[in-house]
């Protein structure tokens, strides 16, 4: 249930642990900050009932109900009303708020445009953007800045580079996670990446993948990682990815839900644990 969760968490994981470094942040407040972000994440985003799966279902309630995977969505199916749904969003959106409130003026700023117009739209480019993804890897991907800013109150150009890369991840796993649905979406007349990719999706994965991993070196580069964070974070994460793109089958609804999760719970956590051996073995982080 948590994958779509973790696609949220992991570019804040990311910035975070990058920032920790190169400020010598201690480990109490990395933790704290670090759960911070896995709650946002949990309450911001899909497969939990969070933010933006409760606003997606009232948006796309009627698409929905045109697609076999999603037909069974609580508003779509009829089990929860849209005004039920409606009130469990605010409750949503002032919890967000609530964890945000006290935080420097940058990071709240961030906070409220991603929450708002962000987050907001995107259900809507399903019906006019060719390339929906495109949107949501802007509003999904936030948090690599918001991380930062949280830490130093700036937004260094590592963290935008870190934005891009986290972008580009986002057209990867979206596209295979819409490739689920194509059939469905040509019929429902919902507009997807995987859709206006057609037969040369894979062609596409393999530039958004190569312009990821393009983007985590830039930014080790830039905040001087060691050996650790190239070998751990951009080797595996290559190598990962290489399997995923060798091994999927767009035309395959099982095969994209796999390499999706396994983007959510191994290629997040790959590059993390690069980031967080980097960061630990860096000064006597644990004294703090």
């Amino acid at each position: 249930m948590l994958s779509g969760n973790m696609m949220v968490f992991w570019p804040y994981a990311w910035g975070l642990t990058f920032a920790a470094r190169a400020t010598g942040l201690g480990f109490n407040d990395f933790a704290s900050f670090m759960l911070i972000g896995f709650v946002g994440a949990c309450l911001s985003h899909r497969n939990l009932p969070g933010t933006g799966c409760v606003w997606n279902d009232i948006v796309d309630r009627k698409f929905d109900q045109q697609v076999e995977r999603t037909k069974r969505r609580p508003v779509a199916s009829g089990s929860v009303s849209v005004g039920g749904a409606v009130i469990f969003l605010l409750v949503h959106i002032v919890s967000l708020l609530s964890m945000i409130w006290t935080a420097n003026p940058l990071p709240w700023n961030i906070g409220i445009v991603t929450i708002f117009p962000l987050a907001g739209i995107y259900p809507f480019c399903k019906r006019f953007i060719p390339y929906p993804q495109a949107w949501l890897g802007v509003a999904i991907n936030t948090g690599s800045t918001m991380a930062w800013a949280l830490v130093t109150g700036e937004i260094p150009k590592s963290a935008i580079i870190l934005a891009a890369g986290a972008w580009m991840w986002t057209m990867w796993y979206d596209t295979i996670y819409a490739s689920q649905d194509k059939q469905d979406d040509v019929k429902a007349g919902v507009k997807s990446s995987a859709v206006s990719f057609a037969a040369k999706i894979k062609a596409y994965l393999f530039f958004f993948g190569s312009s990821l991993m393009a983007a985590l070196v830039s930014c080790g580069i830039l905040n001087n990682q060691s050996i650790l964070f190239y070998v751990i974070s951009v080797v595996g994460g290559a190598l990962h990815l290489a399997w995923q793109l060798y091994t999927i089958d767009v035309d395959s609804p099982k095969s994209c839900w796999k390499a999706f999760r396994a983007n959510a719970f191994v290629f997040g956590g790959i590059v993390e644990a690069g980031l967080f051996l980097d960061y630990l073995t860096k000064g006597n982080i644990l004294a703090y």
